[in-house]
């Protein structure tokens, strides 16, 4: 019976990001806040236009759930009420929260997690020309990032992987076309990729064209993105991708995206959690479920002008289990 309160905040990114898609300035985020007993959880989502929603959808969907909220829709009821998506991805995480407050233990525990450990989380390249990318990818690796996620998905991209690869050669690679490759071209730049040395790429195709993945030799692990959100639907995918990038906001909370973790490795996948462009408070349950995954993308926070604070503790590549006082 908890008092549903929430606001829209705005994060200045530092610099431009930009992505096959388009480019942004500043990060908008809601985040929702559940109080009960003199206690408040907190929870961030990022609606994301590439799947239908708005910041002000978003925020009315959450608003509408206040009097069923006060009246007792609990965590569990929340999961029947809303679909996948930001919506529910940040009462969910909001209820965890509370429910961590209320009673004392750490969310890890309640949810049956073993201890948490600090994790390497891959740094994102902007998508830029080839240029701009390999100074980029030479002054992370120099500033203690050696894992490094290129933003592709447009002309060019061959001659970026080279760049990349020559001002960076000892650095761990992924890349992210954001469905940005045609199928035509899929086979070279897969290559591409290969003989660059990049470990796993994200969602080279359309996710409503992605059949291909199934037919062709994949020299490089292929994982899908866009292509996959809750667990609906995986198992369809298993002779396309060779991995799934796990994230809250579109797997609908945190409740959601440790069941889809689970599921995902019961079929053979690779796990990789990711993030939207947020802050320190998005960040700090997809931390929980990164817990389990080959690869790692939560650096939201290091992308922004500013972050919150108390914000998760980042040493070079290396981000820390949140303090109570931020989530959980």
């Amino acid at each position: 019976m908890a008092q549903l309160a929430l606001s829209i905040e705005r994060f200045p990114i530092a610099g431009t990001f930009t992505i096959a898609r388009g480019s942004k300035t500043e990060a908008v985020v809601v985040e929702a806040r559940l109080t009960h007993n003199g206690a408040t959880g907190r929870g961030e989502c990022v609606p994301y236009g590439r799947y239908g929603e708005t910041v002000e959808g978003v925020a009315a969907a959450i608003a509408a759930l206040g009097p069923d909220i006060a009246a007792g829709l609990d965590r569990e009821a929340l999961q029947y009420r809303l679909p996948p998506g930001a919506a529910r991805n940040a009462l969910d995480c909001a209820f965890w929260d509370l429910e961590a407050k209320h009673s004392g233990m750490r969310v890890e525990e309640r949810a049956g997690l073993a201890a948490l450990h600090p994790l390497i989380t891959a740094f994102t390249l902007s998508l830029d020309t080839p240029e701009a990318m390999a100074q980029a990818a030479a002054a992370a690796t120099a500033a203690g990032r050696p894992l490094l996620k290129l933003k592709l998905g447009a002309p060019g991209d061959r001659a970026r992987l080279r760049a990349i690869r020559a001002a960076a050669p000892d650095a761990r690679l992924i890349v992210d076309a954001n469905e940005g490759w045609a199928p035509v071209d899929l086979p070279l730049l897969l290559d591409a990729c290969a003989a660059a040395g990049v470990e796993l790429v994200e969602q080279p195709l359309p996710a409503s064209d992605d059949r291909m993945l199934a037919r062709i030799e994949r020299p490089v692990p292929v994982c899908a993105d866009e292509s996959v959100h809750d667990r609906a639907g995986l198992a369809a995918l298993r002779e396309r991708y060779d991995a799934v990038n796990i994230k809250l906001d579109k797997a609908g909370g945190f409740t959601e995206a440790l069941a889809l973790a689970e599921a995902a490795e019961g079929l053979g996948f690779g796990v990789m959690v990711g993030c939207m462009l947020a802050s320190s408070l998005a960040m700090a349950p997809a931390l929980l479920v990164a817990q389990r995954a080959q690869v790692v993308d939560l650096d939201g926070p290091l992308l922004l002008a500013r972050d919150r604070t108390p914000g998760l503790r980042y040493e070079g590549a290396v981000v820390y289990p949140p303090e109570p006082e931020l989530w959980g």
